[in-house]
């Protein structure tokens, strides 16, 4: 479906994805689409928020913390196309990187401290919200060597069947970019 198409512009007046129509709810952010679901269907598959209010704390915290991360990888990524020509500055990519790895390590601590999920043992909303950022930065060539338990998280939940089935399909055959490779 093209974002820009009528069908979405229907339901996201800004023509952006996501687009989501569940009966008469319309959702156009990820959050917001994905608490109405698992409020919607709880008892249904996994369920994703739980019940302890530890877990539940830890969960919320890393679903939020996410923004954070995806900013300084976006800073990182996309310096060179969101900053025109004449004002881009090597110090401020240096900055950018450093910035990056500083909330990498951060993650990096907290992957150290479980075996398998965000907010423990269990995956939870976190882990549905973060991984595809954690994915994108993979997919950009992140290292991990230098970041092995955030590689763990990457592989393992890479294999779970509802991450499979929604992998982007251009993922297969493109050509990786390089731009995370030395942070």
């Amino acid at each position: 479906m093209e974002h820009k198409s009528q069908e979405v512009l229907d339901i996201n007046p800004r023509g952006q994805f996501p687009a989501f129509k569940c009966g008469k709810y319309i959702l156009n952010e990820s959050f917001a689409a994905c608490f109405f679901l698992e409020n919607e269907y709880k008892s249904q598959g996994t369920k994703l928020i739980p019940d302890s209010p530890d877990v539940q704390a830890q969960m919320y915290q890393r679903m939020f913390e996410v923004f954070t991360l995806g900013q300084k990888m976006v800073d990182v990524i996309y310096y060179n196309y969101l900053v025109p020509e004449g004002e881009r500055h090597d110090s401020a990519i240096q900055r950018n990187k450093e910035a990056l790895t500083a909330e990498l390590k951060l993650w990096e601590g907290y992957l150290k401290k479980t075996d398998c999920c965000l907010a423990g043992q269990e995956f939870t909303l976190a882990d549905v919200l973060v991984y595809p950022v954690i994915a994108y930065m993979f997919h950009y060539q992140l290292s991990s060597e230098r970041y092995p338990a955030l590689a763990k998280y990457y592989n393992s939940l890479k294999e779970r069947p509802s991450i499979k089935a929604t992998w982007p399909p251009a993922w297969y055959s493109l050509v990786k970019p390089d731009a995370l490779k030395t942070v």
